[in-house]
């Protein structure tokens, strides 16, 4: 991984090792039964790579809060896994402890593991460090040596991301998160001319950073989503009862206010899709300058689309995260299928980041022409604001 000086799977014999890899099974699930098994697939290549030691995969899922809960069990997890490797993979109950610990002892290489899920401990996420390091040094006991292939999580400094690799060595990279970091490294690398980012989704404080980061990077970023309405409200436009947390609608005042900051290639909504919440849900297309009080604003309009998808065709690079409506209804998702065709249609270099924005990809169909689409969404946009993230920071240097 030269970009960030890192060692991977590349660098390293583990060939008969037992082998602590954290991946990202964090999936989609309803009723017990994953719904969208991306994740698990993009980690096959990091697991079949370690197919000769004994191998044992840490995830979370969900946010049981530091409880155990059957229902954020990683149990399911293991049963697809299984499915598409095509040989046995077996589920411990817990992550740490001697049940973990006998397990591992008595299993020889080729043997696979699925711990369960690592937030089922409150120390996982523990702000206490002396709390989260001493369940990481717990869990690293059994095991020679760490991976970290789950880019979604490595933003987080959290014991099974971050503490672990203090006790194991080497520890280093998988696969997915070397591709993860060599496409987002392009991506940063790219000329401010011809860059244009995307962002959508709710909140705007969550965003701020990568906002002002790209705002420096990109010669363009288009505000779509839930985002938008709070940039407007800053602006004291009348947004009705659009989503427009206050915490958001402050972080973009306190953007647009700076004097320090160039905003000359901010590009906000000018029209809108807008629905009745309270009385018989009408729904109308106008001006920004026309939500009404009742009304939401939840897609943008046929000019920005127009604008959007302009901007995006000519350009040479394209950052998108985050939709521009709430695409989920059919009614609603005209801006955000338009924002992914013209995506799959520019000629530059694309990269698709987050969760929906993953669906709105596949919704559209057009995954196969987009360069580089990264299962993390918080991860890639804290890439992209610090061009390091702490999971990545913990791994052995090159």
């Amino acid at each position: 991984m030269p970009a960030m000086g890192r060692l991977t799977l590349r660098d390293v014999n583990l060939s008969g090792k037992r082998v602590l890899c954290r991946v990202d099974f964090n999936v989609p699930m309803e009723g017990g039964v994953i719904t969208d098994d991306t994740r698990i697939r993009s980690a096959l290549p990091t697991i079949q790579a370690l197919s000769d030691t004994v191998l044992a995969l840490c995830s979370h899922f969900g946010r049981p809060k530091g409880k155990r809960d059957p229902k954020q069990s990683l149990r399911p997890c293991a049963e697809r896994l299984e499915e598409l490797l095509g040989k046995p993979v077996t589920f411990l109950e817990d992550c740490v402890g001697d049940s973990v610990a006998q397990a591992i002892a008595a299993a020889k290489p080729g043997d696979i593991f699925l711990l369960e899920n690592t937030r089922f401990h409150a120390e996982e996420e523990a702000k206490d460090e002396a709390a989260r390091r001493a369940f990481a040094e717990a869990m690293a006991a059994p095991f020679d040596a760490y991976v970290n292939d789950a880019f979604g999580s490595a933003h987080r400094a959290h014991a099974s991301t971050y503490d672990v690799a203090q006790f194991l060595s080497p520890a280093v990279a998988g696969f997915l998160m070397e591709k993860e970091i060599a496409q987002l490294h392009k991506l940063l690398q790219q000329p401010r001319e011809g860059f244009v980012a995307v962002l959508g989704g709710v909140k705007v404080d969550d965003k701020i950073g990568v906002v002002r980061a790209l705002l420096a990077k990109a010669e363009r970023v288009l505000i779509g989503g839930a985002m938008a309405w709070s940039f407007l409200k800053a602006r004291h436009y009348e947004t009705g009862s659009s989503v427009c947390p206050p915490e958001s609608v402050a972080a973009a005042l306190q953007l647009l206010e700076d004097p320090n900051l160039d905003r000359s290639g901010l590009v906000l909504p000018t029209d809108c899709h807008m629905r009745n919440r309270w009385g018989s849900f009408q729904h109308k297309k106008v001006p920004v300058t026309m939500i009404r009080r009742g009304w939401s604003a939840v897609d943008i309009g046929a000019e920005t689309i127009a604008r959007f998808t302009a901007e995006i065709r000519a350009a040479r690079t394209v950052f998108w995260n985050g939709p521009m409506g709430l695409f989920e209804l059919p009614l609603f998702r005209d801006g955000t299928m338009a924002v992914a065709q013209a995506v799959a249609e520019c000629k530059g270099f694309t990269v698709v980041g987050g969760g929906d924005t993953i669906a709105a990809v596949e919704q559209a169909g057009v995954g196969d022409s987009i360069d580089h689409i990264s299962t993390g969404g918080g991860a890639s946009l804290e890439f992209i604001e610090f061009g390091t993230l702490p999971g990545i920071e913990a791994l052995n240097p090159a």
